[in-house]
């Protein structure tokens, strides 16, 4: 019997409404974060394995569980300005906890030229981290691409020590993942998903442009201040913000949000299933783009700094840099151009490092012989009533019923918020009710 905690902002079958989706921090800010996570939850449900999933906030994150047999640490672009306080306090729980850790796919932040902010306190903490990591584990650390692996090299860190594996997100099916064209070319009526990074600001002339060419083309949003703006019209960022100069879709003016052609899913499965509709896929976010690939649709990445670029160099995923000529990037062209051979020839090797590093760490995946190849852990998922995607029907409206899950007992934000512009002292008590209704769910676990 083998128990695994592993770093998530939840777990794959806790259903959440959208507003305990924002009050409980459950995306980590991007629900793409639900991406890699759960594909490493379905590798490693393996029979005979307990999972918990959690934060790993505090200096015990199990509360008073008994101690697991393992750390597992999903990462993205965690080597970045911003992050280090939460590097250092994951190095201290690894530190104390003295069990094993497997830390998968973790990556270095920069620009397209390479340049990074705020070196010296990154370093610093990136360095602590990694010693922590490497001074409890059975092998490497586990990063996204060569520019991670040059970087750590930067710090002193040398090749024993760090295997480039990709992002744990392209692996959720083991070897099987192929990309196949769906049609022979893009035309205007033809059903696009768009996924947009709010603050890179080629997007804005891009997306409005794309909205009136490409009629059936849906942007699905993935930050959480754009869920708060679906919910309350209001877009969480300063008044000067980048977001709100560029065009990009955070204000009810823009075509995607006048005219019902948003979304926002707030768990992978659901977000998955809805990309098997579309015909192409493409915009700033990789796991926005990843998902499609993961539903079978062809998506191309419009890089716009190293993490992007990284992960699509490494994957063979068809890119193009979001600073070439951006004022004539079109889907149709990109389509055309891409050529996703690459990805399909070069993915099982790619599985096969990613499990020859898992079985350095004593990992077994649901793909090792004897296992059912994910089968209990999709019939479990596909048991859980997610709630369907969130939506802005337009100009001053909010999308009233958020399909509950449930598991749900929420009233939703902007009723709430609404209601606090309308009726003043009465929004009072609606909100207390509201605080009463919220429920905190346990720590989560996958039981074997």
């Amino acid at each position: 019997m083998s128990n695994i905690f592993i770093r998530a902002h939840k777990s794959p079958f806790r259903p959440a409404t959208a507003e305990q989706t924002i009050r409980q921090h459950l995306i980590g800010n991007n629900v793409g974060n639900l991406i890699f996570s759960q594909s490493v939850c379905r590798l490693l449900s393996t029979r005979g394995t307990t999972i918990r999933t959690g934060g790993l906030g505090g200096t015990s994150p199990w509360g008073d569980d008994r101690r697991p047999d393992r750390l597992v640490l999903p990462l993205a672009n965690a080597f970045r300005p911003g992050f280090g306080d939460r590097l250092e306090r994951m190095a201290t729980v690894i530190e104390q906890a003295a069990v094993p850790v497997t830390v998968l796919g973790v990556g270095a932040q920069a620009t397209l030229s390479g340049r990074r902010k705020h070196r010296d306190a990154t370093d610093r903490a990136v360095q602590r981290f990694v010693r922590a990591t490497l001074q409890h584990s059975t092998g490497p650390i586990g990063v996204r691409g060569e520019f991670t692996r040059e970087y750590l090299a930067g710090l002193g860190f040398g090749a024993a020590d760090v295997t480039v594996i990709g992002c744990p997100s392209m692996f959720g099916r083991g070897a099987d993942l192929r990309i196949d064209r769906r049609v022979d070319a893009i035309g205007p009526q033809s059903a696009i998903a768009l996924n947009i990074s709010p603050y890179v600001p080629e997007m804005g002339p891009l997306s409005r442009r794309h909205a009136e060419q490409y009629p059936n083309l849906t942007y699905i949003a993935q930050n959480q201040q754009s869920l708060e703006f679906l919910l309350t019209g209001h877009y969480p960022a300063p008044p000067d913000s980048v977001v709100f100069g560029s065009g990009v879709p955070v204000t009810d003016d823009h075509p995607l949000i006048q005219q019902d052609r948003t979304r926002f899913f707030l768990d992978p499965v659901t977000w998955i299933d809805h990309l098997r509709d579309y015909q192409f896929s493409f915009g700033t976010r990789i796991h926005g783009n990843i998902a499609a690939l993961l539903a079978g649709t062809p998506a191309v990445v419009l890089a716009h700094d190293s993490r992007t670029a990284e992960l699509a160099e490494y994957h063979d995923i068809p890119f193009r840099l979001i600073t070439d000529a951006p004022g004539q990037i079109d889907a149709a062209e990109l389509y055309a151009e891409a050529d996703w051979g690459p990805l399909n020839r070069g993915h099982a090797a790619r599985w096969s490092t990613f499990a020859d590093f898992l079985r350095q760490h004593d990992l077994s995946t649901v793909y090792d012989d004897g296992q059912d190849g994910g089968a209990r852990f999709d019939a479990r998922l596909a048991a859980v009533d997610f709630p369907a995607a969130v939506r802005r029907s337009g100009p001053g409206s909010i999308e009233p019923s958020v399909r509950p899950s449930r598991a749900a007992g929420t009233a939703p934000i902007g009723l709430r918020r609404t209601a606090r512009r309308i009726l003043g002292g009465p929004a009072r008590r609606l909100r207390a009710r509201a605080r009463r209704l919220v429920s905190v769910e346990p720590r989560d676990q996958l039981p074997s």
